[in-house]
């Protein structure tokens, strides 16, 4: 059983890691401009499904493995980089069709719903800054003597999901709300659609060049 003081511990440092804007925060951000605010809180969701897994993973041995192997975490940041920069392209390729789509107001499918789900979830389990904290600080918070080592791992693991979804979504609103003022204008919303997935290529590449340090 986790003790209340290493979850109120670890659940303190992971809230500093997260308010420091990083690929997660960028990435819904720019999904709030260029695609709204109710897809931007999907891609919260899905996004702390991803780190999340990130928790799973490392608490069943992921986490040594990414530290000792530099190519399993090239691996993994180079995939989410790839990821981000197609969603950049796609969004710069398709800015132009925001203004369509507010006027038409379409409304999401459920299957997609799904792709928004998934589009966070990866950039959530690709995320290197995420991955880094929960495999080097996470261990340390746990007692072998308390019991499963695993579970424990799991229950703190909680508190970045957790933390996550309730800042990121702030994020996803107050752009969603920004957005709706270049809403107003076609022009507007043609410049922020293009802005945001320039913004999107920009952090796929500087993710691409994230060293473990991150």
């Amino acid at each position: 059983m986790v003790s209340g003081t290493h979850l109120a511990a670890f659940a303190a440092l992971t809230f500093l890691m997260i308010v420091v804007p990083g690929p997660s925060v960028l990435f819904t951000i720019s999904r709030a401009l260029t695609v709204g605010r109710r897809d931007a809180l999907l891609t919260v969701v899905g996004n702390s499904a991803g780190v999340y897994t990130q928790v799973v993973a490392v608490a069943f041995g992921l986490g040594a493995l990414v530290t000792t192997s530099a190519a399993v975490f090239t691996a993994i940041k180079v995939g989410g980089a790839v990821y981000l920069v197609y969603l950049g392209m796609q969004a710069v390729r398709h800015r132009r069709k925001l203004s369509d789509a507010m006027a038409a107001k379409v409304r999401a499918t459920p299957g997609r719903v799904l792709t928004v789900l998934r589009d966070g979830f990866v950039v959530g389990f690709a995320n290197p800054k995420s991955i880094v904290f929960l495999a080097a600080l996470l261990p340390q918070f746990v007692d072998p003597a308390a019991g499963s080592v695993p579970a424990q791992m799991l229950l703190l693991g909680l508190c970045l999901p957790a933390i996550a979804l309730a800042t990121d979504s702030a994020w996803a609103l107050v752009a969603g709300t920004a957005r709706a003022w270049f809403a107003r204008s076609p022009k507007r919303l043609e410049m922020v659609g293009g802005t945001g997935g320039l913004v999107m290529i920009g952090l796929g590449t500087t993710l691409a060049f994230t060293g473990r340090g991150d």
